[in-house]
Parts: C-alpha cells; structure tokens; sequence
C-alpha cells in the first residue's frame, strides 16, 4: 500500500523497459506469441462484460469453498499450467501486461522473473500482502472473504513462476472473517491434493501459510511486513539490499498484492492476450475499483482499466449524491493519492497513466468521493492526521515533518494561520516527499499537495474569514485597559 513514490517514478522510468520486454516476449514460441496483427485502435472502455469478469463472486452470493470454487472454474487444469513450466507461466503475465495491484504498478512478469536467478542453495518464497490498511481501500478483503481459492490458487501459479518453496500471505489482524475463510480454503485444498507435497500431481512441492498481522498500517510496506512476518518490530528495511536478494528469513523474496496474484491463474487459462485486450497500452487488464464517500451505491466492482471516472461512479455508484455538479472532489487511488477536482474527474480515465497526468495516481483504485458539502481543509487534515499516527519513526522527515503538517492543518481547519504559511507547508511537504526509507512520508505529503493545488482559494478565504471574526489588535489593547 506504501509504494506511490514508486507508481510516478516506474511509471516513467520503466515505460521503454516494459515495451522491450513484451515486445521481446512476443515473439517466442506460445500460445499467446502469435505474429502481430493489425487491430483497429480501441477508443472506448468498459463497461466490463459478465463472461470476462475474474470475481465471479464477488460479492458473496455463491459457495466459497472448495465445491463452489470448482462450479465456478477455479482450478480448471491447474496441472497443466505447472507443467508448463515457469518460462510459459512468466511470459503469461508478460504479454498480459499485468501491473501490481497494490499501488506501484510495477510489471508484475518483470518483477517475478527477478527470482529467477541461478540456485545459491536458499529456498525462495513469495509473501502476499493482505494487509491493506490504507483507508478507502477494500477489495482485498471482498477476494480473501468470498473468492478465496483464487488467492490459494494463484499462490501455487506464481510460486511456480518464481520457484518459490512456500507462500506467506500476511493479513491484516482485524480481518477475522476472512483470515478463517482463507484458513478453510488452504485446509480444503491441502485435503484435495491441490496444494503441498506433489501440488495438483504436478512433482511441485508448495505449502501456504497464513500470518496474522497486528493492525499497523506501516506493515503494508513490503519490507516492514517481512521484517513483521520474522518477529520483529515492523519498521521497513534499506534498499539495497532488495527483497528479491534477501527477503524473509534471508531468503530470496518477492511481496506482491493479493489480486495481483488472484488473477494469474485465469491470466494462465485464457491466454495473455485476452487480458491485454482491456484498457489502454500499459494500463490493461481489468480491475478491481473501490467506490466510497458521497455516492448513492457505495461498492467495490470489478472493471476494465481506462474506463472514465465519471462512467465508473454513474454507472455502478448510482452517481454522485446531489449529481454529478455537486461533486467537489475525488481521491482516486485511496487516501494517499493526491485529490483531484470536479474539473479533472469530468474527463479523467481510471488508469495508471492518465491519473498520472492528472498530478495523482492510481494507487489501489479506491474512490473517495467528496460532494460540495464537505469540509475538504478537515478532510485532508484527518487524513494528516493517521499518517502521524502511523509513521514508525525511523525517519527524521515523516516523524518531525508529518507532526508539524498535522499541527498546521489544523489550524487550517479553523483559519488560523497567514497566507504565507499555505507556501510553507507546501515546501514542508517537498521536503518530506522522497526522503524517507519508505513511501509513508509520501502518502502524508500528496494530499496536502494535492489541497493546495486545487483548493488553495478555499485556504485563503477561510483564512480571511476568522481574521475578520477577530478584534483588531487596538480593540484588543482597549479591552485590556
């Protein structure tokens, strides 16, 4: 959840590293390598059609255990994909064009072929992060409570990819629903073979193991959640040394989100290709998005990537409480994401790249919506608020920095400040943003960024409106006397 430092930079930095891997994957001998064709250009996307959606339950209404999970085509030559061998299962997710789904949007067939890498004689290991502790956010929940076999199952087709000995999926403690469902669901499958020793018959050992976290938000950063998951107190570690080096127990390691690895087994059985065909170059795929705050419908749906903001709330949020013209703002990618005006959301696409553009990011795709009743200095200030309270210390930037933009925001809120200061936290921000270990201190300075970018005539003019409620320093020296 802590990775959006990462979501900008890669972004850009990876962009000519991405398109010669698939350009490179593609012209290997599978299923999905087939010579390029001339298509026509899509234009518009979404909505997502029923027989392409990956949550086929979604939101509870069918068995699932291991009997539903089964009616459902989960585990449908799972086998087979294994026999494959990890080659084919990394050039999968490759052409698919799968990026992480937990904030950085990292390519995922780049970053798990990083494990393949020469034997020093250490068993490796794949971590899922189930922690998702960022506020607004709650897809992985919906995937871990109803659809729970797809995380076990994806468990064993990405463990594959990476040769991975065994799966961590560290969960969020307060997440005892579906902590006992995903404990049922990996008994049930150890039970039928499908995990284990000798995994679907396949000659392929693989265990899954669930670890409780205890409810810190700092532990939804990849390497605070290993050093969680080894006893520790959870307080992320210096890179180098990267996880895919020296990860859990000082083993080679990789940390991916929970959809991120629900989707690779169906990315497996229909071919690379089909889920490439969703959304705009880089950004494909479908998604899991999260729609809270002033709606009409609040949910969590599944749909295409690039689909238009405004689409998305209408069409499955029942619009926006009041119409759309009430609308004032929206936080897109959960509440570390920098908020965004009724002017952008009118045009804005649900993707990695466009809301880059935008001056915010994706993140894990949860829509906060905020109508023109809201007070936005407060809502940004609670949300400065958490991030104090969550901050490990390690780092002189966010410990010192974040407390000092808390205290300012809250004077904000009451108008108690001068204009100049609305300039000097927007320099306190930059000075938190990029240095620190992990992307908490980021998290804390896009919003008030994102405030001051859009919202800097409503600071001032609640500025303006308590110093005029206040006696001139005259009057206040008469009443004195």
């Amino acid at each position: 959840m802590l990775c959006f430092r990462s979501a900008i930079v890669r972004a850009r930095a990876l962009s000519s590293a991405t398109s010669t891997c698939n350009a490179a994957a593609s012209t290997r001998c599978y299923s999905t390598a087939a010579k390029p064709q001339e298509t026509k250009k899509k234009t518009k996307y979404g909505p997502l059609s029923d027989q392409d959606r990956i949550f086929t339950n979604l939101y509870g209404r069918h068995d699932w255990r291991l009997k539903g999970a089964l009616s459902r085509g989960d585990w449908y030559k799972t086998k087979e994909i294994l026999l494959k061998g990890h080659e084919w299962i990394l050039n999968e997710v490759k052409v698919s064009g799968l990026r992480g789904r937990g904030g950085a949007g990292f390519p995922t067939g780049m970053k798990w072929s990083f494990m393949n890498k020469p034997s020093d004689g250490r068993p490796k290991y794949l971590v899922v992060n189930a922690d998702e502790g960022e506020p607004g956010t709650c897809k992985d929940r919906e995937i871990m409570r109803h659809d729970p076999h797809k995380l076990v199952e994806g468990c064993l087709v990405a463990g594959k990819a990476m040769g991975a000995r065994a799966a961590y999926i560290y969960i969020r403690g307060e997440f005892y629903n579906e902590s006992s469902n995903l404990q049922v669901a990996i008994a049930e499958a150890y039970k039928a073979g499908l995990i284990g020793k000798n995994a679907c018959g396949s000659g392929y050992d693989f265990d899954v193991f669930v670890m409780r976290g205890a409810g810190a938000y700092i532990c939804g950063e990849e390497t605070a959640l290993i050093e969680s998951i080894e006893g520790k107190q959870g307080k992320p570690r210096l890179k180098p040394p990267f996880p895919a080096d020296i990860g859990v127990f000082g083993c080679p390691t990789t940390v991916a989100n929970v959809e991120t690895v629900a989707v690779a087994p169906s990315i497996c059985r229909r071919g690379g290709t089909w889920f490439a065909s969703f959304g705009r170059e880089r950004n494909s795929g479908t998604k899991l998005f999260n729609i809270s705050g002033h709606v009409n419908t609040p949910c969590t749906v599944e749909e295409e990537m690039s689909i238009p903001m405004k689409e998305l709330i209408e069409r499955h949020a029942g619009g926006v409480r009041g119409g759309w013209d009430n609308l004032l703002g929206v936080i897109p990618g959960g509440s570390s994401t920098p908020i965004i005006p009724l002017s952008v959301c009118n045009d804005v696409l649900m993707d990695f790249d466009d809301l880059v553009r935008a001056e915010t990011a994706l993140g894990t795709a949860a829509l906060i919506v905020m109508d023109k009743s809201t007070d936005v200095i407060r809502a940004i200030a609670r949300l400065i608020e958490f991030y104090k309270h969550e901050s490990c210390g390690q780092c002189t930037p966010c410990r010192e920095g974040v407390d000092w933009m808390n205290n300012m925001m809250w004077r904000f809120v009451k108008g108690d400040a001068r204009n100049s200061e609305i300039d000097m936290i927007w320099e306190l921000s930059k000075q938190i943003e990029g240095h620190t270990i992990c992307a908490l201190g980021d998290g804390a300075a896009w919003p008030v960024q994102g405030l001051i970018r859009h919202f800097r005539p409503v600071m001032e003019k609640r500025i303006s409106k308590f110093r005029d409620a206040q006696p001139s320093e005259a009057e206040k020296r008469r009443q004195l006397i």
